[in-house]
């Protein structure tokens, strides 16, 4: 098992920034890839990035391109989300997720944090 904690979220205008963190703890060893996933209020989750244990591979959506890093410091079991120039549209509770395995970094995750909630203003 793994247990995923998220913190960073919070209320800011658009154009600012925040960080989210997930910090990981049990048998972190087993993941492959950690990712970040956000859902709007009636949208579906949607992927947001990831990045592989080695931190070699990064995979983005076209959506934050070019705003949000996705980082890791694996000596604290820790994934960071840098998200800049924030967009209204980027509302909504964030979750960061663990992979197993599998080629496709964007899909079929296997253990899920409690999300936390940004919410940008215009």
């Amino acid at each position: 098992q793994v247990q995923l904690v998220e913190s960073g979220g919070g209320l800011v205008q658009a154009g600012g920034s925040l960080r989210l963190s997930c910090a990981a703890s049990g048998r972190t060893f087993i993941s492959s890839a950690m990712g970040w996933f956000r859902q709007a209020p009636g949208k579906e989750r949607e992927f947001v990035a990831t990045i592989t244990w080695s931190g070699v591979r990064t995979v983005y959506a076209d959506s934050v391109k070019g705003r949000f890093t996705i980082s890791r410091d694996n000596a604290k079991n820790t994934v960071y989300l840098q998200m800049n120039t924030l967009k209204p549209e980027d509302t909504a509770v964030y979750y960061c997720a663990a992979k197993i395995s599998g080629y496709d970094l964007t899909t079929d995750y296997n253990y899920w944090g409690q999300g936390t909630q940004v919410t940008v203003s215009s």
